[in-house]
């Protein structure tokens, strides 16, 4: 489906002025794309952007959501691609209402320029109209935007017209994020001094780092995760299978980076971290039983920081942390020394009051069950298992 708007901004002018000011401020014509874009052709607009990540790529919705739940909306500037945004529409059956869900989008950085504002107010104005109105859906907006960034301000100007919605209702995004614009010999002295001294123990032992982006690595990667979490029995929402599919679905300009640390030519450590855009997102970690006293992790993330430095990535965002839930993992990435962001509030955007009303009621109601739900696991009693 599309459609096209034009503009200009240009005055009241005589004739002769008004000729010359059309020379100097062509018409703008804006064009919305919905739903007629192919995976190839999405794969190939969203190398065109800076804000790229892999949430918005084909391959990773249509793994988590499926292919017939997902919806992609492409704006044009006079018939070049200037935003674009994937969304999962989805109808949670107990609500009867759908939802169009938006993570880490919409995208408007084209690579080489400034973030362009005026197409991100378009963008907005356009998932309002075909999502909200036309649709009759609950929008739901969350920017990879982190609070306190002029990105997040630019959001928060564009969106003012949407609701803006509590933070702790989907579970606000927290991480280290970790500027990569220094010089490689700054960051290594910034580390944590124990962070730096395990990095230095590892350097000596011999280890080899084996990098990738084929699916031997990550089925190796998987055999340790395997041996990871049953001696740690630990509750995780990660399928490695799903992103394995994820993978092998990706262009190849968008696959994950697999690296694996050898000890005397045996796989004992592996992270996956996807590298789209200008940053890079740590995923996936894991040590085997025989790698514990190793300390693959410290000179894998060292070696990763190394690669995306080399290739002019900006940021490493270090995949969340969770300092009560996890304090282990928080430690270890807190020594990278990277700063302590949170993304903003997510926005909504809906034409029923009454609509609106029932989803964040049903919401409410889902996410105490779950509450409930992981208080009963704690306790020792079993859950139901996918088929009951």
């Amino acid at each position: 489906m599309k459609a096209a708007i034009s503009s200009t901004e240009s005055g009241s002018l005589d004739a002769t002025e008004s000729s010359k000011g059309q020379e100097r401020n062509p018409p703008v014509a804006w064009d919305i794309e919905t739903d007629v874009v192919s995976p190839a052709a999405w794969a190939e607009v969203l190398d065109l952007f800076e804000d790229a990540n892999i949430y918005q790529t084909w391959a990773y919705g249509e793994v988590r959501w499926g292919r017939e739940n997902l919806s992609h909306l492409v704006l044009r500037r006079n018939g070049e691609v200037a935003a674009i945004a994937q969304l999962r529409i989805y109808h949670p059956v107990r609500l009867g209402i759908g939802i169009a869900y938006l993570r880490w989008g919409p995208l408007f950085y084209r690579r080489g320029q400034t973030p362009d504002a005026e197409a991100a107010s378009r963008m907005a104005q356009a998932l309002r109209e075909e999502y909200a109105r036309k649709r009759n859906l609950y929008l739901r907006v969350l920017p990879n935007a982190f609070a306190g960034t002029k990105r997040a301000e630019l959001f928060e100007t564009v969106l003012s017209d949407f609701s803006t919605e509590s933070r702790n209702l989907a579970g606000t995004y927290r991480t280290f994020i970790l500027d990569l614009s220094p010089p490689l010999e700054e960051l290594r002295r910034n580390l944590d001094r124990k962070w730096r001294n395990m990095l230095t123990q590892s350097e000596k032992k011999g280890l080899k780092i084996v990098a990738g982006t084929g699916m031997d690595g990550y089925r190796v990667f998987c055999q340790l995760y395997g041996q990871m979490w049953k001696r740690k029995g630990f509750d995780t929402s990660v399928s490695i299978k799903q992103f394995g599919r994820i993978q092998e679905l990706l262009a190849e300009s968008q696959r994950m980076q697999v690296l694996i640390c050898e000890e005397a030519g045996v796989p004992v450590a592996g992270i996956v971290a996807s590298a789209i855009g200008d940053s890079a997102i740590y995923l996936l970690g894991a040590t085997s039983d025989q790698g514990l006293n190793s300390r693959g992790s410290y000179l894998l993330q060292w070696t990763l920081i190394h690669w995306l430095k080399e290739r002019g990535f900006r940021c490493y965002d270090l995949g969340g942390i969770d300092p009560e839930g996890n304090p282990g993992v928080y430690q270890f990435k807190r020594g990278l020394s990277g700063t302590d962001c949170s993304h903003i509030s997510p926005f909504a955007s809906c034409h029923s009051d009454l609509r609106a009303a029932v989803v964040r009621a049903g919401e409410a109601a889902q996410r105490t069950l779950r509450a409930w739900m992981k208080r009963l696991h704690g306790s020792g009693a079993q859950l139901p298992s996918a088929t009951q």
